[in-house]
């Protein structure tokens, strides 16, 4: 069925997506409309619609969003948050959204459209009138060769025309080896070698191929791809541009998160200003290569980050998960060979084709290559946004970069809700780079740190990435549909101490959740969980059988 809705969706033209239509589809009986248009039952649009938090009635007719991302929660400004904007607009006027970016100063809302936070909740009057804006955030290299915060370098349409006139009078198997050569893998976590996954899609003999940027890997404390988005859009663009010339596609996508509206803007006004250059569209640069791109709106669901349902949701699907093979490099987005790079994977291609790849390669540790992008959330002293050589010790990156910490903190989760949960002090044995967070049996994720401080109870956070995880499944798996449920009322009877839970009985849990969950969401969320249960044990004990 699915398959059929794929194709189906695929018909039509690229600006006139399924999704985009049900997205603005304001009343059932233009469901009904949707449902003739594109050949599919009416139950088949309703489902999809009723999948997204933001297209969701209720969620619409709020006036305020507090924001209940992890950073948020463990700093605990969200309490004080919630309660002004209660008294301002009422409370029935008053709903959530996960991680709107801010992580680097908490106490973050989205009003009328627009993310704000620290000290902007004082400021409601003059937000309500028009007359306030957030300040922007610290951002700063550590790199001996910054590339993706430096304003300087790579940041005009000047000198996107100027690099796309060499790649274009280079030999695409060429451009394919350099960046294979450069040992770039993907920034969104699985560490998949970039240069690999554009060969394997070049190669298939398909008249129609997509690319696609992931840019709703909405891990709550990771603001990374929101900056790059925001203020270096050209870079992630001409990575999407490149690639389509390499793979031979005429098409792309930019699926942004909902929750990111800056961003939406912003890259649609760059979009504009390339087509006006003549640096998208038909014959680009005079070279008969033809290609654009369209943003993709998120509607507020996080799985949408996992490659499949975004796939899925750009189709008009449900987003939900598809089991793999074939991968979307075979066969993706309407059942077309079709890339999909994250936000800063395809930023550093860039770097790589304006730098050498021999140059390139010598950024880095040797096992990691390149550098990396990490947010510092509110607990750090030097909050922000920072650019570091991969492989950089754990220890210079809390201590000299982030200044410490100005509060106790027990332990950090680095790389999002499924990544690691470990002490400070074993933290900095680590270097920041795959191969020694693999080995240490953790994510690296988007490489955002969020502090878990000592007067935070382990089991509270232990329960906040269960509810997570059940609020942002697909629900096309039982584990994970039905395992952070069951989790999240495990802990929870143990917090109002209703019944204490057994210890084989949650392990049996998280290992049904790692060994039968079809992504990351549900098979990943079990190494945050036995990672408190390691190193915060005894937060855990008063509540468990004896």
């Amino acid at each position: 069925m699915s398959r059929n809705i794929s194709l189906l969706s695929g018909k039509k033209d690229d600006k006139n997506s399924l999704f985009g239509k049900i997205s603005v589809s304001p009343t059932d009986a233009s469901d009904s409309e949707l449902a003739a248009e594109y050949n599919l039952g009416v139950s088949t649009v309703h489902s999809t619609k009723s999948f997204y938090d933001f297209l969701n009635e209720d969620f619409k007719s709020k006036k305020a969003y507090i924001c209940s991302g992890s950073a948020c929660l463990c700093r605990g400004t969200q309490d004080a948050v919630s309660d002004k904007l209660n008294q301002k607009f009422g409370e029935e006027n008053v709903g959530e959204m996960i991680c709107l970016g801010r992580c680097y100063e908490n106490s973050a809302f989205n009003y009328n459209g627009e993310n704000y936070s620290g000290d902007d909740i004082n400021k409601l009057d003059q937000i309500i009138a028009g007359k306030h804006t957030s300040p922007a955030y610290t951002m700063k290299s550590f790199s001996n060769t910054p590339f993706l915060v430096e304003q300087s370098v790579f940041s005009t349409y000047d000198d996107f025309k100027d690099l796309l006139e060499v790649c274009f009078a280079t030999d695409k198997d060429d451009l394919i080896a350099s960046l294979k050569d450069s040992g770039l893998r993907g920034r969104g976590g699985a560490g998949f070698p970039t240069g690999m996954k554009w060969e394997f899609c070049k190669d298939q003999e398909v008249s129609t191929k997509y690319v696609v940027c992931n840019a709703d890997e909405g891990d709550p404390g990771a603001f990374s791809d929101r900056y790059l988005m925001e203020e270096q859009p050209l870079k992630v663009l001409f990575g999407m541009v490149i690639c389509a010339y390499i793979i031979g596609s005429k098409q792309g996508f930019l699926y942004i998160r909902g929750e990111y509206p800056e961003s939406i803007t912003i890259t649609n006004d760059s979009l504009a200003k390339l087509r006006e250059l003549g640096l998208l569209g038909d014959n680009i640069l005079g070279t008969g290569f033809d290609f654009d791109m369209n943003v993709v709106e998120g509607q507020g669901a996080y799985i949408c980050g996992e490659e499949t349902a975004l796939i899925a949701s750009i189709e008009g699907r449900r987003a939900e998960v598809d089991v793999r093979p074939p991968f979307p490099v075979v066969e993706g987005l309407y059942k077309k060979p079709t890339v999909v790079n994250n936000v800063e994977s395809l930023a550093a291609v860039a770097a790589i084709f304006k730098l050498g790849s021999e140059a390139y390669k010598t950024i880095g540790n040797g096992r990691s290559l390149g550098t990396k992008l990490i947010s510092l959330d509110g607990y750090f002293n030097n909050p922000g946004l920072y650019e570091v050589d991969l492989g950089t010790p754990i220890s210079f990156i809390i201590d000299e970069i982030g200044g410490g910490f100005n509060d106790d903190i027990k332990a950090l989760q680095i790389g999002g809700p499924l990544g690691g949960i470990v002490p400070v002090d074993i933290l900095k044995t680590l270097t920041l780079d795959f191969e020694a967070f693999s080995e240490g049996g953790f994510l690296l994720g988007h490489a955002s740190f969020v502090c878990i401080p000592s007067a935070f109870s382990a089991v509270e956070y232990a329960k906040h990435l269960f509810a997570f995880t059940a609020h942002e499944s697909c629900g096309k798996c039982f584990p994970c549909r039905l395992g952070s449920v069951r989790g999240k009322e495990m802990l929870e009877s143990a917090i109002e101490g209703k019944q204490k839970f057994s210890e084989e009985l949650i392990y049996d849990l998280l290992e049904t959740m790692e060994v039968g969950s079809l992504c990351a969401l549900g098979g990943g969320l079990p190494l945050a969980i036995k990672n408190l249960l390691e190193h915060c044990g005894d937060e855990f004990q008063p509540m468990m059988e004896k």
